[in-house]
């Protein structure tokens, strides 16, 4: 072994050696950045023949840094529904313009999920990345196009309104009332006849608004009953007449419905009502089901010898309703929430996985582009193809030990130390020799 090799081995320990004070030094940096993984410094050796035509005896260091990207950090609590951290093998895909969409075009991966909406709406983490999901159309289906991403916005939506499609009764029609002798359809709304029984119901319209509907009934038989339901509100509303539904209900003897539509041969326990809104009026077409009970059933309408009452009435549908802010599940669903209940499911949340994520290319705001090494992204729904889970109002913590580091820290300024040494002695050496040769 040379005196020269033994400077050159030297200064391969200086060089080795203060890359890996780097790598420590990143460590210890971003020890509270979300998502991080930490890096190890590998060090080799390397034969000096394979430089300089050196001994094999003479071996010298390289060093090489290794992220260990599949690494899985602790899951912490954090405050906002929008702070989100993955437990599995996944990586949110993100890009670094709201506007980009497609299949890879601008397209990185990370697992740094601080994400909260910036002016617009649109949810982006500390490093400036969007968060990519799938929309979702009004009845929560994906899109065929799996490539069909877009930046998440959880302000697009102002509110929500739910028209009514069900109405259920639960109501008594006084058994010992006297049937009238005349009765022809509509005459208890054209005020022709008074009706036994009467109450105004509330439902809502596809804008959200309130609307009155009237049920009345009479007696008209044994164990028969005549029904009408008219509308209540502006007159202009609807076209055509009113009534919007009538017919007549019978009971069994004992009191239970007995067929809610007579015109049935089937004996039936509800009756549909179409609200003809005109075109003035600006709504959508509607059809309730008012609900009057099971057949053979005391659920309901019934007719037992005491007052005519109601009891209950639950109607479905709601009216507008403000966004008050948005949930997202562990399968990724991201869900708007309103002020009057209702709730609607807006994007799913993708999950990328790779073959080899360790290979992945690091760049800057602690995210990854697909390389050769890590393999093409494969893009899945969460809790499947070992993408994981996703938590909400959590974070992923960063996978550096401090302990770790410091102790790196010191041995790698002893490993420095003693290569400078090597240079230190190689050099009086060669002084010695060449006052030698002097």
């Amino acid at each position: 072994m040379s005196i020269y090799g033994a400077l050159n081995i030297g200064v391969a320990g200086l060089d080795a050696n203060s890359a890996a004070l780097s790598v420590a030094s990143s460590n210890i940096a971003n020890v509270n950045t979300v998502g991080y993984k930490a890096s190890n410094a590998n060090f080799s050796t390397l034969l000096a023949s394979a430089m300089t035509g050196g001994s094999d005896n003479e071996q010298s260091v390289v060093e090489s840094s290794t992220q260990n990207v599949s690494t899985q950090g602790n899951i912490t609590s954090a405050a906002s529904a929008t702070d989100l951290a993955i437990s599995g093998n996944g990586f949110f895909v993100v890009s670094q313009s709201p506007a980009t969409s497609g299949a890879t075009q601008g397209q990185f991966y990370t697992r740094a999920g601080d994400f909260e909406p910036d002016s617009q709406g649109n949810l982006v983490n500390s490093a400036g990345y969007y968060l990519m999901g799938w929309p979702l159309d009004s009845t929560g289906a994906l899109p065929t196009d799996r490539n069909d991403m877009t930046a998440v916005n959880v302000s697009n939506l102002s509110g929500k309104a739910e028209p009514s499609t069900t109405v259920s009764l639960q109501a008594n029609l006084q058994s010992s009332t006297t049937a009238v002798t005349t009765y022809n359809p509509g005459d208890m709304t054209a005020g022709n006849v008074t009706p036994d029984f009467q109450r105004t119901i509330n439902v809502y319209d596809s804008q959200g608004g309130t609307q009155p509907l009237q049920v009345s009934y009479v007696k008209t038989g044994a164990n028969t009953w005549s029904y009408e339901v008219g509308y209540q509100g502006t007159a202009s509303n609807i076209t055509g007449s009113n009534p919007i539904a009538e017919g007549t209900m019978s009971f069994n003897s004992d009191g239970t419905l007995a067929n809610a539509d007579t015109s049935q041969a089937t004996p039936t326990g509800s009756i549909n009502v179409t609200i003809p809104w005109s075109g003035t009026s600006g709504l959508s077409s509607q059809t309730i089901s008012l609900n009057m009970g099971t057949v053979g059933s005391s659920n309901g309408v019934t007719q037992f010898d005491s007052a005519s009452t109601m009891t209950n009435t639950t109607v479905d549908g709601a009216l507008f309703g403000s966004l008050t802010g948005v949930s997202i599940d562990k399968d990724g669903f991201v869900t708007a929430n309103f002020s009057n209940g209702l709730s609607q499911k807006i994007y799913q949340l993708p999950l990328a996985t790779f073959t080899n994520p360790d290979g992945l290319q690091a760049v800057s705001g602690n995210a990854y582009q697909a390389s050769a090494n890590s393999g093409v992204a494969t893009v899945s729904e969460a809790n499947t193809g070992g993408a994981g889970s996703l938590s909400s109002d959590a974070l992923e913590a960063s996978t550096v030990d401090l302990a770790t580091e410091f102790t790196n820290l010191i041995t790698t300024q002893r490993a420095y130390e003693a290569s400078s040494k090597i240079i230190t002695t190689a050099a009086q050496m060669l002084d010695q020799l060449m006052q030698m040769q002097s």
